[in-house]
């Protein structure tokens, strides 16, 4: 009996035109990238599990897919696992490497990576990232530029987004105020999921993690912050809430460098101050950023943050970076929803040959490599077929022209080109088909 064929769930195969928009996604945004200086780098799929562990915080560590050992370590616990994100193995990169590189060292990756999670809508095990970061300066023009690239995606792939900000040192000051300085960790974690669950699951959560009734109430204000409140407002009262908080006091600050660089440079991206954006991920320390699609409900389609000391971990202490990540299986699924990708993008090749004997087919090989020595993408139908079916088959995969070769068009030394969009045929040399496909 045959073995039916499958795949895991959450990963998906991709056909011609899925991977055609795919690469839309990406080269659109590789060119952005280099706009900034930004070079590419590639990490193993696996990492070392001691790597991984413990930089993503609790849920985190339980969604990482180990790697079970083969050979005579087989009994023994995993020693490898799939990396979870780009960003630690970034870190690790740097550390290892740092002999080798610049700083500040701006890199762009885009690679897969893999999360045990429960498949649905917009979330899978296996997806790409797409991710920017610059290492080694303190300096918030990072933050700008992360900003503006996101502007200048997002304006190419014709999406319409919000970015959200914050900074993690408002939320440890907020921590703080309300006496728990401590909980912090329970807090961003739990107000992380404030739009999947809601303020009173939000809630709960928050007195399951420790905090008292008092301090639930307190935290009230920046869980139900009201909609359509200018950014500087929203920075003036916390200067009041935060007033007693070193460390928040020194977050409003920098949220008040960024959006003065900002407006500095022009940015007209529709920005706001959240307060409730967390981002679960312990290694963020300062700003951090998710930007939503307006016009398409599927959650975060880009996200990121400020991170001081990532690479201490691995023992290059005192090593600021910021960086953002934008998650191509999202992008692809709101431009989808949306139809913004464009029209064209599996039209690769641009003529077909088709023959009717072999003779002409050994004629048609000639002809189609000076088309390419001059940039023409071309196909030569493999057999001399009925022509119904090389037609057919260059009306299915949208070939735009096709080169027909008989006895009487190589006794000319020519062929009949025929326009599949309006059906025109015309007797043309070669110097005049390459005119022709080039027009």
């Amino acid at each position: 009996m045959a073995q039916k064929p499958s795949i895991p769930k959450g990963t998906r195969d991709f056909g011609q035109v899925e991977m055609a928009r795919r690469n839309y996604i990406f080269d659109t945004i590789k060119s952005v990238f280099s706009l900034y200086g930004f070079q590419q780098i590639e990490t193993p799929a696996m990492e070392n599990i001691g790597t991984l562990m413990g930089k993503y915080g609790e849920e985190g560590d339980k969604l990482l897919f180990r790697v079970q050992n083969s050979g005579e370590k087989a009994a023994l616990a995993p020693e490898k696992g799939l990396r979870y994100d780009l960003t630690v193995p970034f870190a690790r990169y740097v550390v290892q490497h740092r002999e080798e590189i610049t700083f500040p060292f701006k890199r762009f990756q885009i690679q897969p990576v893999w999360r045990a999670d429960r498949p649905q809508k917009g979330r899978y095990r296996e997806f790409y990232q797409c991710d920017v970061d610059v290492i080694g300066s303190d300096s918030l023009i990072g933050e700008l530029e992360l900003i503006q690239i996101v502007e200048e995606v997002y304006r190419r792939l014709g999406i319409n987004v919000c970015l959200h900000i914050n900074n993690r040192k408002i939320l440890a000051g907020i921590a703080e105020v309300i006496g728990a300085p401590d909980k912090i960790v329970d807090i961003t974690v739990a107000i992380d999921k404030l739009d999947k669950i809601g303020v009173d699951a939000v809630n709960d959560e928050l007195k399951e993690r420790g905090l008292s009734e008092e301090q639930v109430k307190a935290l009230q204000p920046i869980l139900k912050q009201e909609s359509g409140i200018k950014n500087q407002d929203k920075l003036a009262s916390l200067k009041e809430f935060l007033a007693s908080s070193e460390i928040g006091l020194k977050g409003i600050e920098e949220m008040e460098e960024v959006f003065g660089l900002i407006e500095h440079a022009g940015v007209q991206l529709n920005i706001e101050l959240d307060l409730c954006l967390a981002r679960g991920l312990n290694y963020y320390t300062g700003a951090i950023f998710e930007v939503k699609a307006l016009d398409a409900q599927i959650g975060s389609i880009t996200g990121g943050g400020r991170y001081d000391n990532l690479t201490g971990i691995f023992g290059l202490p005192g090593v600021s970076g910021v960086g953002i990540s934008f998650g191509a299986d999202r992008i692809y699924d709101v431009l989808t929803e949306l139809d913004l990708f464009p029209k064209k993008l599996l039209t690769t090749t641009q003529v077909l040959f088709a023959t009717f004997g072999n003779e002409e087919l050994h004629y048609a090989l000639s002809w189609a490599k000076e088309l390419r020595a001059a940039g023409i993408a071309v196909e030569v139908y493999p057999e001399p077929t009925k022509m119904k079916k090389q037609m057919g088959y260059a009306d299915a995969k949208g070939i735009p022209f096709v080169a027909i070769v008989g006895g009487d068009e190589m006794a000319q030394n020519k062929v009949m080109l025929k326009n599949m969009t309006t059906g025109e045929q015309q007797l043309v040399d070669l110097e005049e088909l390459i005119k022709l496909i080039n027009r």
